[in-house]
């Protein structure tokens, strides 16, 4: 079963449990990707629907930050629902200590030596990590390494 027949599932379930909330989410999830098919006239693929959820997933990261820094809890609850709903559509992640050392092997690899070097290295980490990591955690991991 591909992702986004699971997630189709998950919105049948949903509707059937009378879960508005989780509805709603799955719901912009897939408005999110019917929206991607139309633009770019494609069928949307796991890789691409995982790099959906991850847009998605940011976005409810900075909202929560926002909203607890005005103070509105309301929100920054309902955000953090809608968070726990899209991330169960992610791909299992790398621990910070696995990408660190990942990183590590691709700079020793490229033979990378100070910060002049982060675009590259990125760009290697990107290909070999795909979704298997946050992309922040692996800026963090580039530029700690790098840094030595």
């Amino acid at each position: 079963m591909s992702l986004k027949d699971r997630i189709t599932e998950d919105m049948k379930a949903a509707m059937r449990a009378k879960e508005s909330d989780r509805l709603l989410t799955i719901r912009g999830l897939l408005a999110a990707v019917k929206q991607k098919e139309v633009d770019e006239r494609i069928v949307v693929d796991d890789a691409a629907l995982v790099a959906i959820v991850d847009k998605l997933v940011k976005q409810r990261k900075d909202s929560i930050s926002q909203f607890a820094a005005a103070g509105r809890d309301d929100l920054v609850a309902k955000e953090t629902a809608e968070l726990a709903v899209l991330q169960g559509y992610l791909p299992e992640r790398l621990s910070a200590e696995a990408v660190a050392e990942k990183v590590a092997a691709i700079v020793a690899e490229l033979g990378a030596s100070g910060p002049g070097d982060m675009g590259k290295v990125m760009a290697a980490a990107k290909a070999a990590l795909g979704n298997s990591a946050e992309m922040s955690a692996v800026s963090a991991a580039v530029k700690a390494a790098l840094a030595k």
